[in-house]
């Protein structure tokens, strides 16, 4: 069933990466999926993203399987992972068959990881939007903006350890509420430094961009970075996201 494919393929596709385990890697190795199935905007950044997890895979020693196919959002296919990663995935992805499964497998004391538009994803299903932390509503034009950094103890800030900010070029996500008072915020947006916008509609006053929780045994991480090729590319991006897989996949 596991196919190996080039990556720039945008059809319904399943590839895997098996880790290859030096005496350096934790004991525990990490089955992680990586799902990028779209209904509205498709980012062409999808295809860096799926590199990007492909080569953490290797580095980090984990067994990775990428897909579109919700049809595989059974119990018998989820059971097989630790952690589900929702790589820009956009509107509605799953049907109520599917969404069962896999309320059910997150449940078991799984861990899940929301890429940029994860947020933008599965608006009618009130658990998803608790999952991932909250809903997108609008961004201004991408641009360079500064994100301030809240707290770094967390495994996915150490690549920014001893920073107060990151300057960099990615689309800065408002949210249709403040999800401050329910998940623990990492970082937020400076919005001063926001240049090019045809109005104010994305300001928050307070702007997370970044956050963790956990529900109901389950371990859930956000994060705003990856509308662009160039944030996949990023080191310290790349980074951050195999520390937040690392953290959902109770790997520390």
């Amino acid at each position: 069933m596991k196919k190996l494919l080039l990556l720039s393929i945008c059809v319904c596709f399943l590839f895997s990466v098996q880790a290859q385990r030096p005496d350096a890697f934790p004991e525990k190795t990490l089955n992680v999926l990586v799902f990028s199935k779209t209904s509205g905007w498709k980012h062409r950044s999808i295809s860096s993203g799926l590199k990007m997890f492909s080569d953490l895979a290797t580095t980090e020693g984990w067994n990775l399987t990428a897909t579109e196919d919700a049809n595989l959002f059974t119990m018998d296919f989820l059971v097989n992972f630790d952690v589900v990663v929702f790589l820009n995935p956009t509107y509605d992805v799953l049907n109520a068959k599917q969404q069962i499964a896999f309320k059910t497998f997150m449940e078991t004391g799984k861990g899940f990881v929301g890429v940029h538009a994860a947020t933008d994803c599965e608006y009618e299903w009130e658990w998803f939007g608790k999952l991932s932390g909250a809903y997108f509503k609008t961004h201004p034009p991408t641009q360079k903006a500064k994100v301030i950094f809240e707290d770094l103890n967390h495994p996915a800030m150490a690549p920014f350890e001893g920073m107060d900010s990151y300057t960099t070029v990615d689309e800065w996500y408002s949210f249709t509420e403040n999800p401050r008072e329910r998940v623990h915020v990492l970082a937020s947006l400076d919005e001063s430094t926001i240049k090019k916008a045809a109005n104010d509609e994305w300001k928050m006053g307070d702007h997370p961009l970044i956050w963790w929780q956990e529900f109901d045994g389950i371990r859930s991480f956000y994060s705003v970075f990856g509308h662009t090729h160039e944030a996949f590319e990023d080191p310290k991006i790349q980074a951050h996201y195999a520390g937040a897989v690392n953290w959902a996949g109770r790997r520390e």
